[in-house]
């Protein structure tokens, strides 16, 4: 294991993840309605497209890359992004949900995009990149 993860850091790490995963269960429990689950679909869709089709080259997400398997791993990947709050979102609009799901789902959605940004902090910041190649 790396040394920048330790147990501190890795139990606040599955507190954001296990606070996401509560927060959008309470969002179709509380209010008896199942529709905002859609937006978990989404996300359980969301790392696909690069597992599948961004690691054939050797560049990460991060940086551009002239393979174009990596641009279609890139941009469906942000469709999910979008569409995972879009969802929410039109469900609103549409009458479907109310505010305090609305509010659950969103605080899920940015909860889990920082578990994953302090990820990439403490998984990336603490490797050199040379020693990587």
């Amino acid at each position: 294991m790396n040394s920048c993860l330790d147990s501190g850091k890795l139990a606040s790490l599955a507190f954001l993840v296990s606070g996401g995963i509560v927060l959008q269960i309470l969002a179709c429990a509380l209010y008896n309605n199942w529709w905002p689950m859609l937006t978990a679909i989404m996300l359980v869709f969301l790392p696909m497209p690069l597992l599948f089709l961004g690691g054939s080259g050797g560049s990460t997400f991060l940086y551009e890359s002239d393979d174009s398997w990596e641009s279609a791993s890139k941009f469906l990947t942000g469709a999910s992004v979008i569409g995972s709050i879009a969802i929410p979102i039109i469900l609103k609009h549409g009458g479907i949900i109310g505010w305090g799901a609305l509010a659950m789902e969103l605080s899920s959605f940015f909860m889990f995009v920082l578990a994953i940004l302090c990820y990439l902090w403490l998984w990336i910041g603490d490797q050199d990149y040379y020693s990587m190649l």
